[in-house]
């Protein structure tokens, strides 16, 4: 049997699994009786800690939200992971104000982690570079937490959203998923107005407020969500969506283009398709140059006009060199 304090943080450990338990459950997992684990249950909520319980066959125990944040249990791999994400926070400038924050986070971290996971952080700092600038894209940090919540309690959004022109539209949403892609946030949304799936870049949007009411969530809008938001992000907000095949394997391409900026699928060992989107034709046909492998356009066929146009410029702005000098004559033989 554990002692007193060790099974509370193991109770507490168990109650951040984010999930219903039964009292029977919990004196099971513990090797204690339902009377303790009542009694230890009171000694964590004098402790600051909201755990709420339900009564009858289906209710339970289970770690709500409280007026003040109490301590949280992390394992090693949570705490290593919450160090490295609070520097990259910090470094990466994507979420508007919220440097020093992650800063002062980290460094209470720093403070109390062991040793070993000390020198693991460390470790991975030490040679790890962060390209910093500007970012015109950095999300503000309450709407970033605004959406992040309507999504995860189910709850109708509704907000002003400005499109890349700046014109803007009222929006009511059901919103489903957030995507990083590591320079800018976006939704993944299902417009009720417009009856489809929409993404949405965050720092576009202004927020309403009350949210609306609780929504029965949908079928998400692909089976792989993970290639609906590389395409949703990368292609399908773009007045312009191209096709191409790659001679070249599908690792060497996305390689070159990044797993946000296309979508990418190989067809053989030696080729792949490659979906990717602009509002612009010209950095489309350049984009799609600058990776360096032959590649044939599919669509759409104003992509391929583009391209026709861009090399005969090219050409003309690089003229053949002139022809090599012919070689001086032999010297005349001595008479």
């Amino acid at each position: 049997m554990l002692e007193t304090s060790a099974r509370l943080l193991r109770l507490l450990s168990l109650l951040q699994t984010h999930r219903d338990w039964s009292g029977a459950d919990l004196a099971d997992r513990l090797g204690v009786t339902a009377r303790t684990v009542r009694r230890d249950v009171d000694k964590l909520r004098s402790l600051g800690y909201p755990v709420h319980a339900a009564p009858g066959t289906a209710g339970g125990y289970r770690l709500g939200a409280g007026a003040q944040l109490p301590p949280l249990l992390l394992d090693d791999d949570e705490a290593v992971a919450v160090a490295v994400s609070l520097r990259t926070a910090a470094a990466s400038g994507s979420v508007e104000g919220i440097a020093e924050s992650a800063i002062r986070a980290l460094t209470k971290l720093e403070q109390v982690l062991p040793t070993r996971l000390r020198h693991r952080v460390l470790a991975l700092h030490s040679v790890t570079v962060s390209l910093r600038g500007t970012n015109p894209a950095a999300v503000d940090p309450d709407v970033l937490m605004a959406v992040a919540t309507a999504c995860r309690e189910h709850q109708r959004l509704r907000f002003d959203y400005r499109d890349h022109n700046g014109t803007p539209t009222a929006r009511i949403t059901e919103p489903h998923t957030l995507v990083h892609t590591g320079w800018r946030w976006y939704l993944i949304a299902w417009d009720v107005d417009r009856d489809a799936w929409r993404n949405f870049r965050l720092d576009r949007i202004a927020p309403k407020t009350p949210t609306g009411p609780r929504f029965t969530p949908r079928d998400p809008p692909a089976d792989d969500l993970q290639s609906y938001a590389s395409w949703s992000v990368s292609t399908a907000g773009f007045r312009h969506q191209a096709r191409v095949r790659y001679h070249a394997p599908a690792a060497v391409i996305a390689a070159s283009l990044g797993p946000t900026s296309a979508v990418i699928e190989a067809v053989d060992d030696g080729s792949c398709l490659v979906r990717t989107g602009s509002n612009s034709l010209d950095a489309l046909a350049i984009y799609l140059s600058l990776v360096g492998v032959d590649f044939d356009v599919l669509g759409p066929p104003e992509l391929a006009d583009r391209v026709r146009e861009l090399a005969g410029r090219l050409t003309r702005a690089a003229p053949p060199p002139a022809p090599p000098a012919p070689p001086a004559p032999a010297p005349a033989a001595a008479g």
